[in-house]
């Protein structure tokens, strides 16, 4: 075998190498993860540096990738054939085959296997190897990519923007490969990671509460106005300790003379008993906090630096006229991202939504509909500016009366008012399927 035909064939397998490489190269850079590239910098990962110059200038290193497909790819079908071909001729003249038979069988060889190799080892490999390893791919073929990028600069540079006149001729803007995910596609990758196992059911909840957090407001989760315990300016110190005994809250929004639309302000429990315990004289005035003010439609995110900027755990949600809707709390805000939060002064709590048998429920009053909807797939459709299920049952049943249960018949479900007080609907009962089941027996 002379030196020629040993140096060809070395070619051959540089050529095939390099596709490979670039290949490779094209499939890992669209497949790594920036978020990833970002962490690995954070960790002090230098070649994660030029990595994500890769990434940020995404549409000229696949135009590089592509130059360098293109050129090993006519490399090879100038090279590879004759080479191969070469190889061949001498075992057809040991079997005698005539010149016209080995010229044609030689070449149809040679063609299969230089486009075999080509497929197989210099594409199909790489790009299975690029997308499951994408982050490793990325991280040995970045330094390599990123001085071929700058090497043919005026090249690409050259072929980029002839393919930007074309496109333009036709009426297309080329577009950036940089692109945000919507709040839909997050939710997806998050489903999938759990499915996959990279996160857990609560990793899930919390950034699945942290998507529906900005879409609530006030409103939503705030205490409502006829369920507040407040304590009056007017009030003795017997008086105060009766009420801090029954309800064992750590702050109370204090009124004038008992008026909930005329609120003074807040007090801390602490602060004021650790002053009645060490017998301090002071007054219900000297305890008192300012308040902040809230509107009941106003969002949770900005109730929440509201609060967070005024170092408070309170507020007052007020309505459209200036009165008292209700108030909110620091940690109605946070048990609408980490789920309810509970102490030891919360063992009598009961779930919101209780399930007493199968298909059976008993559900808080104060439940928003739209967590009904989601967690019992029930759609509302009569329910216009009402947010609590206990409202939608006084608008579907207007003749309520506190001794009377009574029921509706909605869908497939009934519900039942368990529980009422000063007109407000504070449990009801829902039978799934109830009417349903009914039909069956019957």
């Amino acid at each position: 075998m002379d030196s020629i035909l040993i140096m060809n064939l070395l070619l051959v397998a540089l050529l095939i190498g390099l596709t490979a490489f670039f290949v490779g190269s094209e499939f890992a850079v669209v497949k790594v993860r920036m978020s990833r590239v970002d962490q690995l910098i954070a960790e002090g990962n230098k070649t994660a540096v030029v990595a994500k110059k890769l990434i940020a200038d995404l549409d000229y290193y696949l135009s590089a990738c592509q130059l360098g497909i293109t050129v090993t790819a006519l490399g090879l079908g100038w090279l590879g054939k004759p080479t191969v071909e070469r190889l061949l001729y001498p075992l057809f003249e040991n079997f005698g085959v005539p010149t016209s038979v080995s010229t044609v069988v030689s070449f149809a060889v040679a063609f299969s296997l230089v486009t075999f190799l080509h497929v197989v080892v210099g594409e199909l490999a790489p790009k299975t190897l690029a997308i499951q390893f994408a982050e490793k791919m990325t991280l040995l073929i970045a330094r390599p990519l990123y001085w071929f990028g700058k090497l043919m600069y005026p090249l690409i540079w050259t072929l980029n923007g002839s393919a930007r006149v074309l496109l333009r001729m036709f009426g297309v803007q080329p577009a950036s490969h940089e692109q945000a995910h919507s709040e839909e596609e997050l939710k997806i990758i998050m489903t999938q990671s759990f499915e996959s196992g990279e996160i857990n059911q609560t990793e899930l909840s919390y950034m699945e509460n942290i998507f529906t957090f900005d879409e609530r407001v006030a409103r939503d989760i705030m205490i409502p106005r006829v369920q507040i315990v407040t304590l009056s300016n007017s009030m003795s110190k017997e008086e105060i300790i009766s009420v801090l005994d029954e309800h064992q809250y750590t702050r109370y929004p204090v009124t004038e003379d008992g008026d909930k639309d005329n609120i003074l302000g807040f007090v801390n429990v602490k602060e004021m008993l650790t002053n009645f315990a060490a017998g301090r004289a002071g007054e219900m005035k000297d305890f008192l906090h300012e308040l902040p003010l809230i509107h009941e439609v106003t969002s949770l995110q900005d109730a929440l630096l509201k609060m967070q900027e005024e170092q408070v755990h309170i507020a007052l949600v007020i309505d459209e006229y200036g009165g008292t809707a209700g108030i909110i709390t620091m940690e109605d805000i946070l048990e609408e991202i980490v789920g309810e939060i509970r102490d030891e002064f919360d063992a009598d709590e009961v779930e919101d939504i209780q399930e007493i048998e199968t298909d059976l429920f008993h559900i808080n009053g104060l439940v928003l509909l739209t967590d009904i909807e989601h967690q019992f797939g029930i759609i509302f459709d009569e329910k216009d500016d009402i947010d609590t299920i206990g409202g939608w049952m006084q608008v579907m049943l207007q003749d309520l009366e506190d001794d009377e249960e009574q029921h509706i018949k909605h869908g497939e479900n009934i519900w039942t008012v368990l529980e009422m007080e000063n007109h407000q609907v504070k449990q009801v009962g829902l039978q799934l399927h109830a009417l349903t089941n009914q039909h069956q027996q019957s």
